[in-house]
């Protein structure tokens, strides 16, 4: 379960602009990678915190309900927010261990007030213009790393949902992207859409053969 823990280090250290980053939709068969980064208020790390906060927790543990009144409560009341995205084509540029650090980057940059110090789920970022901490399995320690967990995850379910519209078959509004036997079977069925990734073509035909 995360908690303050890391966030009051540095709070100590005199800190107030803590953002956490994390990102959704890396191991994903087509669609963008999405990142969040959010710097929750400085009440909440002195212990006022709302008890709709303490049900935040990796956005994985969550239901999909559960995430979605999360995301629109962190959003209103985080001290700053941001979302930044890698497209289906950077990933397949770029690789998605890259793409994903990119579309991190971009949500960090893109927050309206800068970060003193980034708490980054994973590997530290390369080219990031702020102080960063890596913390490997960060959403479940950080919950600056969990909010933002969140909300990437229920903006690429909606990105998905749209998806699922336009490229009908794949039941990308069911399985957002992933490699569910149902999204293997179209694949068979239909071949790839725009929206998929060329590079993680090899990973659904080992699946299927």
């Amino acid at each position: 379960m995360p908690d303050f823990a890391l966030e009051r280090l540095h709070f100590a250290d005199g800190r107030r602009r803590i953002a956490g980053v994390d990102e959704a939709g890396r191991g994903a068969l087509c669609g963008p990678v999405v990142a969040a980064a959010v710097i929750l208020p400085a009440a909440f790390l002195e212990g006022r915190i709302p008890a709709w906060f303490r049900r935040t927790d990796d956005s994985k543990r969550l239901t999909p309900r559960r995430r979605e009144d999360l995301a629109r409560s962190i959003w209103a009341e985080s001290r700053a927010a941001a979302v930044g995205l890698a497209t289906h084509e950077e990933v397949d540029r770029l690789n998605v261990f890259w793409a994903a650090h990119l579309a991190m980057r971009r949500a960090v940059e893109l927050l309206p007030e800068s970060p003193e110090v980034v708490l980054v789920d994973g590997p530290a970022l390369r080219d990031c213009p702020f102080p960063q901490e890596a913390v490997p399995q960060g959403d479940r320690k950080s919950f600056s790393i969990a909010a933002a967990s969140i909300i990437a995850k229920v903006v690429r379910d909606g990105i998905m949902a749209i998806g699922a519209e336009i490229y009908r078959g794949y039941g990308l509004d069911r399985n957002k992207g992933y490699g569910t036997r149902e999204h293997y079977e179209a694949l068979e069925a239909l071949g790839p859409s725009p929206f998929h990734r060329r590079t993680f073509r090899l990973q659904y035909l080992r699946k299927l053969f």
